[in-house]
Parts: C-alpha cells; structure tokens; sequence
C-alpha cells in the first residue's frame, strides 16, 4: 500500500481512535461536578473511572481474537455502535449507580476501539514503517487527551450546556467516523474456520472483575485481612486458574499461552501493566488535585495539564519518526521508562501550593516517559509473532495496560482517601477546634467537598489535604513506574521488519489472500448480521460452515440471524400491557436491527397481542408506543425458536395548577414551579403565566413534590399523587415574606467581615451573615413581626426591628468603640 492508500484506510481508524479516547478523558476534569450533582461520594467519583476501565480490561482480549477471526473493519464499527449506545444512555443518567453501568458498556466499546486500531495498524504497515504511522496515532491520542479535558472543562462551565454533553459530544465523532470507515477501509479476505472461545473470555472477564472489586473495596468496605479478601482473592486465583486450564485446551484460545514462551511479549505484558498504572493515575488524579487543592475550574484544570500532553505529543510523534528512520527502538523504550519514573517521583513531592512552573515541568517529564513507551511497547510486541496471533499479541499487551490502569486507579484511589481522612485529622488538630466540630457535623468524608462553602480555615486545611494525598499517590505510582523500567532493560531488542502482517500472511504458509472476496460496500453493510457466523480474518460474510456457528450474545450480536434460518423468519409473539395489565390496543410495534433498520412493523389487536416475524436468530431491539403512553425500548434474543414476549408501558399524565398570593389571591406571574421525585431526581420545570398558570405533560403516575419560589414570597413545597390517567390539578398558595437588608458601617466606612445575626421575638436565632468588603448584609423570606438584630465586629449593638411582612425593610447598623 501507498503512503496514500495508509492515510486514507486509517482516517477512519483515527477518527474512531479519537472517539474512545476522547470518552475516556472528556470526564475527567468534569466529574467532581458530575459526582456532586448525582449525590456521589470519593468511592463513586473512583468507580465512574473504574467501570470503564474494568470492562475494557476484561473485553480487550476478546476482540483481540474476534479480530483474528472475523472482519476487523466490521469489529470496529460495532464497537463505535455500542460506544454511541452508551454515551448517549449515560448522558441520561440520574444517579451514580446509572452512570457507572453505563460506563461498563461504554468500556467495552472502547476497549475495542483501542485494541483494533492498533491491530488494523499492523495488519496494513510493516513494524519498521510502524514506527511513523504510530507517531500519528500518538498525535491523535494527544490532541483528544488535551482536547477532552479541556472540552469537558468548557463544557462543564457552560450553564446552558451543562456535564451530560460531556457524553453527548463524541456520539457525532462516532458516527461520521462509521461513515469515513466503510469507505475508506478496505482489507483483503483470509478464509478459514474458525471458532471463538466463549468459555476462556467469561472465565477472564469474571477473574478481571472479581479482583478489581477487591481491590477497590479493601481497606474501606472491609479490611485488607478479612474474611472478604479471602474469599474474593481466592476466587480469583480460581477462575484463573480454570481459564488457563480452558485456553490450554481451546483450539482457539483469547489469548493463545504459547505467546508467553516469548521473552518479548512477557516482559512487554508486565511492563505495560506499570505504565497502564503510571498513565491512567495521571489523568484521573490531576483533575481532583486542580480542582480541589488549588481551587481551579474544569476549563482551567484542563489548560493546566497541557505540559504532560504536550510532552506525550512530541515524544510519540517523534520517537515514531526515529524508528522508522533507524529501525532502533530498545533507546526510546528505556529513555521512556527513566522519564515516567522520574517525573512521578517528583510529582510526589508536590503540595497544594507548589510553584505552577515546578508541576508542568514534573508533567511534561511525564507526558514525554509515556509517548516513548505507551506505543513502542506494543511494537515489540507485534514485531515478535505471526500473522495469525497478530490480534492476540496486540489486545494481551492493551489488556495488561487496561488492567493497571484499572487497579492503579481502584487501588491508588483508596489511598488516596485514607491519606486525605488522616492529613485532614492532623490539619484540624493544629486550628481551633469549632471547625473540627464544623467537620465532624458535615458528614462522611467519603463525601467530595465543596470548598467554596467552607470558612477559610478549614478549607487551606482540606486544599493542603488533597495536595498532600494525591501526591502520595504519585509517589507509589512512581516506584510501579521504576519497575517498568527494570523490566524495559531486560527487553531484546529484535530488528523490526519490513513487512505488514497481511504481506507476510501472502507470502508465507497461511492461507491464500482472496483479493476478489474483498467486502464491496453492500456486504459490509450486512456485516454485522453475520458476526455470528463463521468468517475469516477480515471477511464480511463468509458462508462456509454456517451450521457450525455458535450463537450470537447481546454484547456484540448482530442485528440479523445466522444463515441456516428457515425462510418466512422466526416468530416474535407477546402482549402490549398497561397499568394492572391492562390491555393496550392499537399499540405499535416495531422491530429493528442493532445497526437500526427497520425489520418488522405490528399494531396490537383488542386484547394488546401483537404478531410479527424476525429474519433469523440474533439480537433485536423491539419498540412499542401507544397515545397516552410513553414509549419502551427493549433488547430480544432470538435463538432460532418462537419467541413469546410481552411489553409492559407506563402511562403518561398532566400536571396542571395556578399559584396565588395567600393574602389578595391574586396569581403570581413568573414564579420558578419545580416537580421532582420521591428520590428529589428533577422530572420538570417551568415558571408560571400573566395569571399565574402552570402546566406540565407527559407525566409518569406516582407522588411528585411541587416546589414554588417567587419574588417577594416565602417559598413553598407540597407533595402531589399525580393520577394514572387524565390530567392532574393543584393550586399552590405563597405566602408573602418580608425582607431586610443594610450596610453595617464603622467609623472608618463599610465594616467588612461584621458578624449580623437576626433573633426573633421568642429568642431564636433565625439567620446569622457576615458582611462582605461593602459592608452589606441581608435575611430574606422573613414572616411579619419583632426581631432583634445584633451586629459584632466591634464591640456588639442590637436593635429592635418590626417588620411588617411584606417588601423590603432598610436598616443600617453603626458600629464604633467607646469614645470614637
């Protein structure tokens, strides 16, 4: 292939390669937001991450394999189809828990993205040419790991935006990247049989996952010597144990143990398990360490992370660049783990007022270290097998990278808290002790902080303890990077060679290239109806052995069935229901396929049955609506067999109702109407008319609270049993509230830092203020009455003040010492 023909296949490729690492770093700087507008803790903030990382980690392997079974092009776009699904469902989230689940699905498309950019890469590009060609993967990985920050900062800040479009704003990337791939993609076909292990990719993923729990709950959940760890670790030894007995077994293993006989590809394994760590802490810890020990915004977090990108840009670029002239790259590898090392090192000496200039040098070190050896350790890697094990290779060595990144940040997350909770503790022992008292109130320290709310004091004391904790993360992830660096110089350095993986299948025993198999644009747009189906490396749709094949599973099934399928399709029977099963007549049903085409269309007789057929086995996704109703989406599985499936939808209603003025019973114009959940998650807003009119459709049936706030009134909440049906009605009545606000002033001007408290008349204190540089203070929502207002500052003064119940009362307090 020309240098053309290269750019143009991998375009798309880069572009979908942006796509997943712009998920990956877009939510960084925004998730101290994101965690405390979904009621989260420390614990969920270090799970937003994990998640994604965890089923990267454990579905790297398996796409690696897919990939050397299957067409590499189709594996791409399904991956960019489930990332699309999952950023657009995680958007939506309400809470932590929705959010983390959806960032397990969005994991897996990434983890695929990531592991088949670099295996299309090998199978088109010989390593010494690689080497040139990586420098611009590298660019890409650069321009979205500084571009996501700081687009999730902007983002983030943007009132009229808000975090969840930090979900949103890949999905167009993803899908003009599926547009750039299908016609620019364009690999030769290898046929041959094959057979994926199912049973080897569940018993890792399920080892995988049980051991990072472990580690993400140790020490916080449970001690690290405890009945739980026991248990969790040995069931982990145990379902490794059973995946290297079945991968030894497997004609066609995920990751063939044959490969670890290879020095290269051991040490290559181990070493990126370090660097994943060195990584993935620098990405997730920065943001905190910003935003909370030196009181940054998400945009500015992001601009100030800039040197380390910076410094991975020009180190992969041209790094990439030396190896494809020299063919040497064992120098770069080394220089790369010294790099990593010492800038870790250093991080860990930083606090939370450490000179700006000493922290972008530590971090540009750091981003250099990783540039040299984040892409250069896969080119060992995949400079050391055949074409066959070329997927296999690439995704073990991603796969160990994940798998540090994921226990690195589960691990190193938890230390992290137990040092802030311990350096918090010994910074409140030096103030006065009303603040521990303020603290010990404020809830658990699992809870993120918001600064700006604390009194000064307290706060250098929480800033001081963030600086002081994430540092010593750093300084344990730099000693994990110092054994990479072991492990580097034990590394043979092999000559690279000048042939791509598809040139060498050609030349060599494999099985002969048929260039007229090649995918047209047709086939590959049938490709993911037959990934169940047996296929070739790079195949669209390959038809020998159909019979053979196992059954697709949600999570990477196509949208049509397998081959051997009876003509007139399979059945797809069920019921449409409402509320207390009640039948839904003339309800629509739809069926489509995964890739979103329409494959079948029903409206539901009198009794709610509906009636069509799918194509073959496979996964569907089957839509129901109905007027009065809200639509529901849901997943099918088709094995082959009539499928019986009854759809339940959830009624819709209204919400209707006037706010007056309890006194004159008059309508407030423009006043805030809030309805929310039983859980306080917000369903619907909106401000009231000329006569104070509200309206709200599309209701879901069930206790809502309606809360009002409006100018010049107190403001009030009610709770509401909004019907199952028709529209409901309710009238909201305000009651007038009085205000009073001054300036408190000295003899110099406007006092500022005065302490103003308000007493009513039965002695209880109903608010309290501290003036600010002009000396103005203010209490709002006040019923009529006596009050006393007692000013501190200099010596104390109090007043008497009668307020009448509505408006705006002035009252100014004069304050001096005796004699002045």
């Amino acid at each position: 292939m020309s240098h053309r023909q290269i750019m143009e296949a991998l375009s798309g490729l880069l572009l979908g390669m942006f796509v997943a690492i712009l998920s990956s770093t877009i939510v960084s700087n925004a998730l101290p937001e994101i965690i405390g507008d979904l009621g989260g803790g420390q614990s969920a903030y270090t799970w937003v991450v994990t998640a994604a990382l965890l089923s990267m980690t454990a579905a790297t392997p398996l796409w690696g394999k897919l990939a050397d079974l299957y067409s590499k092009k189709a594996l791409v776009q399904i991956a960019l189809v489930i990332y699309v699904v999952a950023s657009m469902a995680a958007g939506l989230s309400q809470n932590p828990g929705m959010l983390i689940v959806c960032r397990v699905v969005q994991g897996i498309g990434v983890g695929g993205l990531s592991a088949l950019a670099q295996i299309v890469m090998a199978a088109m590009i010989s390593p010494r040419e690689r080497g040139r060609y990586s420098g611009y993967l590298g660019a890409t990985f650069a321009v979205a790991t500084v571009g996501g920050p700081l687009l999730g900062g902007v983002i983030t800040d943007t009132s009229w935006l808000g975090w969840r479009w930090c979900f949103y704003v890949g999905v167009p990337f993803a899908v003009i990247a599926l547009i750039v791939l299908q016609k620019t993609l364009h690999l030769p076909v290898v046929k041959r049989e094959v057979k994926v292990d199912w049973g080897g990719a569940t018993l890792i993923s399920a080892a995988v996952s049980l051991l990072l729990i472990w580690v993400t709950f140790a020490g916080d959940k449970y001690d690290w010597l405890s009945w739980q760890t026991y248990t969790m670790v040995a069931g982990s030894l145990v379902l490794g144990a059973l995946f290297v007995l079945v991968e030894a077994r497997a004609s066609e293993p995920i990751i063939p143990l044959r490969l670890f006989r290879n020095r290269t590809i051991t040490l290559a394994s181990l070493a990126s398990l370090f660097v994943g760590i060195a990584m993935f802490s620098g990405t997730v810890f920065f943001s905190q360490y910003f935003q909370l020990a030196r009181d940054k915004s998400p945009t500015m977090s992001g601009v100030m992370t800039i040197p380390m990108i910076g410094g991975l840009f020009v180190s992969s670029t041209v790094s990439g660049q030396f190896i494809t002239r020299t063919g040497r790259w064992k120098a770069w590898l080394v220089s790369g783990g010294v790099l990593v090392t010492a800038g870790l090192l250093l991080l860990g000496g930083i606090r939370y007022d450490t000179d700006y200039w000493k922290m972008a040098l530590f971090m540009a070190l750091l981003g250099l270290g990783i540039g040299m050896m984040m892409q250069n350790l896969v080119l060992c890697t995949q400079n050391q097998v055949e074409p066959g094990d070329l997927g296999s290779a690439s995704s073990t060595v991603t796969f160990f990278r994940s798998l540090g990144g994921a226990m690195g940040v589960s691990a190193l997350g938890a230390v992290m808290s137990h040092k802030i909770t311990d350096y918090v503790k010994d910074g409140l022992a030096t103030i006065d002790p009303k603040y521990a008292a303020a603290m010990a109130q404020s809830g658990s320290t699992d809870t993120i902080p918001d600064m700006d709310k604390l009194p000064a004091p307290l706060r250098t004391v929480m800033e001081s303890a963030y600086g002081h904790g994430i540092a010593d993360v750093f300084l344990i992830a730099g000693f994990l990077a110092a054994l990479a660096f072991l492990i580097t110089l034990f590394i043979k350095e092999v000559p690279l060679r000048t042939k791509g993986a598809l040139a060498q299948a050609a030349e060599g025993d494999a099985p002969a290239v048929d260039p007229a198999a090649a995918p047209t644009v047709a086939e590959a747009q049938q490709v993911p109806a037959a990934v169940g189906a047996p296929a070739a490396s790079d195949s669209a749709a390959a038809t020998a052995g159909a019979a053979t094949a196992p059954q697709p599973v949600a999570a990477v099934a196509p949208g049509a069935g397998s081959t051997d399928t009876p003509a007139g399709g399979v059945p797809v029977r069920g019921f449409v229901r409402g509320a207390e099963s009640a039948p839904v007549p003339h309800a629509a049903v739809t069926l489509i396929s995964l890739a979103g085409r329409q494959l079948g269309r029903a409206v539901a007789q009198a009794d709610g049955a509906y009636a069509l057929d799918a194509p073959g086995a496979g996964s569907y996704v089957l839509i129901a609506s109905a007027d009065g109703f809200q639509p529901q989406a849901s997943t099918v599985v088709v094995n082959g067999e009539p499928l019986a499936y009854d759809i339940l939808l959830s009624g819709t209603s209204g919400l209707t109702g006037v706010v007056r003025a309890a006194v004159s019973g008059e309508g407030v114009k423009d006043a805030m109407v809030i309805v929310t959940d039983v859980r306080g998650d917000l369903l619907a807003t909106g401000t009231t008319g000329e006569h104070g009119e509200f309206s709200f459709t599309e209701l879901v049936p069930g206790a809502v609270t309606v809360a009002v706030n409006a100018a010049g009134f107190r403001p009030r909440a009610l709770p509401v049993e909004i019907g199952a049906t028709g529209v409901t009605r309710t009238d909201v009545l305000l009651d007038a509230g009085s205000r009073v606000q001054g300036v408190v002033r000295a003899p110099h001007g406007p006092l500022a830092d005065a302490r103003v408290t308000l007493v009513d008349a039965a002695g209880n204190v109903v608010g309290s203020a501290t003036t600010g540089a002009d000396g103005a203070y203010a209490f709002t929502d006040l019923d009529g009455g006596e009050y006393t207002v007692i000013a501190t500052g200099y010596p104390p003064v109090a007043t008497a003040l009668t307020l009448s119940g509505t408006g705006v009362d002035d009252h100014d307090i004069e304050l001096a010492h005796p004699g002045e």
